[in-house]
Formats: C-alpha cells, sequence, structure tokens
C-alpha cells in the first residue's frame, strides 16, 4: 500500500467521476461523502467558509478502494478503510503538511486513521464528546397508536419557524453555529425538506428534516422535540412521516444517525424499522 495511491483533488466534479459509482455501490456507509460531495457541487465550494476543499481517492489496479473528503477548516471525513489503508493516507496527507482538527468515519476507521496519524505527525487523538450510530431503515413500522394530531411540511414561507426550531436543535446537540437570515444558507440545515408535527389546535410540537435524493437514499436529518414535550409520541410521529416521504421520493435506502448517548432515541427508531448498520467515532487532534 504506497501512499501515493490516494489521488487528491480539489474539483468534486473530478471526485465524483472516479469515486461515484463506488459510493453509489454502498451508500449508507458512503452517506456522508455523498452527501457533502452533492452541496460543494450544488453551492460551491466557497459556501462552506475558506480555503479549497479535498477530496481523495484510493485507486489500485483500477478499482476504487476508498475516499476521503475535507472542507477546510473543518476535519475529514473517511469512507470505511483498512487499517493499512488508513495509515497510508495518513502518510501522504502528512507528508503534505496538513493539520487536521480531527477525523470522522466508521469506528474501526476513525481508530485506526487516528492512530495513524499520530505516528505520523504525534497529535494526540481524543475521542469525541458524541459517539453515533448508523441505522439503515427496514421495514417501517408506524406507531400504533399515533398521538393526536397532525403532520405539515413546511414551505418557503415556514422560513423563521424552520430556522428557530434548527437553531433550538443546534444548541441541543451542542453545535457550534449561527442560524439566522444571514447566515442560513451556508449552514447543513438549508437544503432539507421539514416536515412539522402539529397537535390538533395547531401547536407545534416536534420537528424532522430529511436530506435530498442522493445516490438513491435520503438521511432523515434532523429529529427534534423540546424536552418539555418529549415522551409523548411525537418524535415517533414525525419520524415516521419523513420515513414514509423519504420512501414516497424513490429512497432505495432510507438512513439516520442517532446519539448512542440517549437510548430513548435509539429505542424509538428500532421501533420504527430502523436496524443498525455501523458505530460512528470522532476524534480530535
Amino acid at each position: 500500500m504506497r501512499p501515493d495511491d490516494w489521488h487528491l483533488t480539489d474539483d468534486v466534479d473530478d471526485f465524483l467521476a472516479r469515486a461515484g459509482d463506488f459510493l453509489r455501490s454502498r451508500p449508507g456507509p458512503h452517506v456522508m461523502q455523498l452527501t457533502w460531495a452533492e452541496r460543494v457541487r450544488a453551492r460551491g465550494a466557497e459556501a462552506f467558509g475558506t480555503g479549497a476543499p479535498v477530496f481523495g481517492v484510493l485507486e489500485q489496479a483500477g478499482e476504487v478502494r476508498g475516499t476521503f473528503y475535507r472542507l477546510p477548516p473543518g476535519g475529514i471525513g473517511l469512507s470505511p478503510l483498512t487499517p493499512a489503508q488508513a495509515g497510508s493516507l495518513a502518510a501522504r496527507l502528512a507528508a503534505l503538511g496538513h493539520s487536521l482538527p480531527r477525523v470522522s468515519a466508521d469506528h474501526g476507521t476513525a481508530t485506526a486513521f487516528a492512530e495513524a496519524w499520530q505516528r505520523h505527525t504525534g497529535a494526540t487523538p481524543k475521542p469525541g464528546g458524541i459517539r453515533l450510530r448508523l441505522y439503515r431503515l427496514g421495514t417501517l413500522t408506524p406507531p400504533e397508536p399515533m398521538p393526536a394530531g397532525r403532520s405539515r411540511v413546511l414551505g418557503e414561507q415556514d422560513l423563521e419557524h424552520v430556522m428557530f426550531w434548527c437553531g433550538e436543535f443546534a444548541k441541543a446537540v451542542g453545535e457550534d453555529v449561527a442560524i439566522d437570515a444571514g447566515t442560513w444558507a451556508g449552514t447543513r440545515y438549508a437544503d432539507k425538506r421539514y416536515t412539522l408535527w402539529e397537535t390538533p389546535d395547531g401547536t407545534a410540537v416536534s420537528l424532522a428534516g430529511m436530506n435530498p435524493l442522493i445516490g438513491g437514499q435520503i438521511q432523515v436529518d434532523i429529529v427534534y422535540t423540546p424536552a418539555h414535550l418529549r415522551g409523548r409520541g411525537y418524535a415517533a410521529a414525525v419520524t415516521a412521516e419523513v420515513s414514509r416521504a423519504a420512501l414516497a421520493a424513490g429512497a432505495r435506502d432510507v438512513v439516520l444517525f442517532a446519539d448512542l448517548s440517549n437510548p430513548t432515541s435509539n429505542a424509538l427508531y428500532q421501533r420504527l424499522g430502523y436496524r443498525a448498520l455501523a458505530d460512528w467515532a470522532v476524534y480530535g487532534f
């Protein structure tokens, strides 16, 4: 395994031309590569801050074996890699003088890369605060009975409402992001379709979003219910509605991430028919 087996580019079209079929062959484990490549393609790299993006493709004997992406000044996101593949990437990036604040990938890949990065740079990896599990929908099983109320898809006229809910979600998960009319277009929240669950009197009680269809797959992201309204079935209802909408939109696969420290949400998604696909890890340097 040679470090120069990795082809690096700042051109997202080049990246997708080389790796698109590989990524779409297993869209679940590649959800982050597919999502961020499409965001860069659709909005332009300048939408996500200063510095050119970096995409990488591991090619051996004409076959794609792995990928990564990085949007400076952020961290690096990896497709599933063997320890040898992760080590070759760490060697290549270290030799090029890259400075990485963090790595994000499935647990085995992230751990292998973090260890290799420490060997090559001396940077000490520290596990991130949030541990995630990636789920993929099997057979959707809506809750019975559904809570009283109805779902409502939000449109452009609801933007202020959407920004408020997304801001509350970001605060709840500790995400350091400003969400307002001036920053909205540059956030990861701007390209989703949102659905509210409303009580019979029209009170909004839970929100779920879904990303666009990419590679035959839709990611459900985000799901949020204010703390004082939890335990009443609202999150289950709105997640079921968004999952149903994703299938109706043509998704062959529907995926979502859940915080492993929240057993309630993990159990909820499993009751709806979601099955564990991979544990996810983040290491800071």
